[in-house]
């Protein structure tokens, strides 16, 4: 059967029943499910259907996982608060001006609550999905295979997988922490230290910030000292005390007043208890976070590296939906700046250099 009778036969049934399934064309048509899903997105790309999860819809029918005609796509985030809040808000801010709903799904950085979330927005015929997966790229090897089964447009946030973690080229929109790490470094170059301590939690920013760390470290010529001490959120964490100051006596030892945390509540815990010990910040140690979610709401306001979460989701969102209106539009791995924002943590030199 050639592509035009295909193609012929698959609009006259999505016209007799409204919605269409994969398996049941492979079954009607005789051919293969990639026969069939290359007819679909041949078809969409001409306006004359939608592709879904598992199949295809007619472009003004009510059930696009929308309200009437509106076109909706999914968001799959590990959590909603925090760090993902403001990626959240910027994706929901892009899909309102392009008249789009934006449906949320949270794994809790679980995989198998992410397997029901993933197909629960695609249940619902979504056209696109932005994913931040529970995984990150440090534990690509163990990256669930469920990535490539979903046959609607993707685009990753603040994940960056490719072969051969993944068979499929993903477009993704990711903050390049790395460059984070350098403005940290180079700052407390500016401010004269030389020897700088780092605390980095077990997170998926982390394997992208030691990379960084360890290329700004070689350039500028410093001292590095990379804790294992795994640093409390909170005063009544069990051990908080004992954790505090034992990275504080790793801090003397090594001789450095300079320290980069990952994140701001770990940040701003260590300023308490050093002030507790009649530390002075900055002047005795200077601090700063990383993330700048609450970073200036700290006792000392922290001086902080800020990724661009906002903007993230609105750039995230933009591509997705800009994919789904041009479906040959080549697939794009953007990355965005973080930016510094000097508070009293660190103090300031006199002339900084721009970054």
């Amino acid at each position: 059967m050639l592509a035009q009778e295909r193609h012929e036969l698959i609009l006259r049934s999505l016209r007799r029943h409204g919605r269409l399934r994969v398996a049941d064309l492979v079954a009607e048509l005789g051919v293969s499910a990639i026969t069939v899903r290359r007819d679909l997105a041949e078809l969409d790309s001409a306006g004359l259907l939608r592709r879904v999860h598992g199949g295809a819809i007619g472009t003004g029918t009510a059930d696009q996982g929308a309200r009437g005609s509106q076109l909706t796509i999914g968001i799959i985030v590990p959590s909603a608060a925090s760090y993902y809040s403001d990626v959240i808000r910027g994706a929901e801010a892009m899909a309102d001006r392009y008249g789009a709903r934006l449906v949320l799904g949270v794994s809790g950085y679980d995989v198998t609550m992410e397997r029901d979330r993933i197909d629960k927005v695609l249940g619902i015929g979504v056209a696109g999905l932005l994913i931040s997966t529970a995984l990150g790229d440090g534990d690509a090897d163990r990256l669930d295979s469920r990535l490539d089964d979903i046959d609607v447009p993707v685009v990753l946030l603040e994940r960056a997988f490719g072969f051969p973690h993944v068979n499929r080229e993903y477009d993704h929109v990711r903050t390049d922490h790395a460059y984070g790490a350098m403005l940290a470094l180079r700052h407390f170059v500016a401010l004269g230290h030389r020897r700088i301590a780092i605390n980095l939690q077990a997170t998926v920013t982390a394997y992208w910030l030691r990379s960084g760390i360890e290329t700004a470290a070689k350039a500028l010529g410093v001292e590095v000292f990379l804790s294992p001490v795994d640093l409390p959120m909170r005063g009544d964490d069990p051990g908080a005390i004992t954790q505090l100051d034992a990275f504080l006596a790793e801090c003397k030892s090594f001789g450095t007043r300079a320290v980069l945390v990952h994140s701001d509540e770990h940040g701003a815990r260590l300023v308490e208890r050093a002030m507790e010990l009649g530390l002075r910040v900055p002047e005795d140690l200077a601090v700063i976070a990383y993330n700048d979610v609450t970073a200036s709401l700290a006792v000392v306001p922290l001086t902080a590296i800020s990724p661009p979460r906002r903007a993230l989701g609105e750039t995230a969102c933009d591509l997705l939906l800009r994919k789904l209106q041009s479906p040959t539009t080549p697939t794009q791995h953007l990355s965005l700046l973080p930016t510094l924002n000097i508070r009293t943590s660190c103090g300031a030199p006199d002339v900084l250099v721009a970054g």
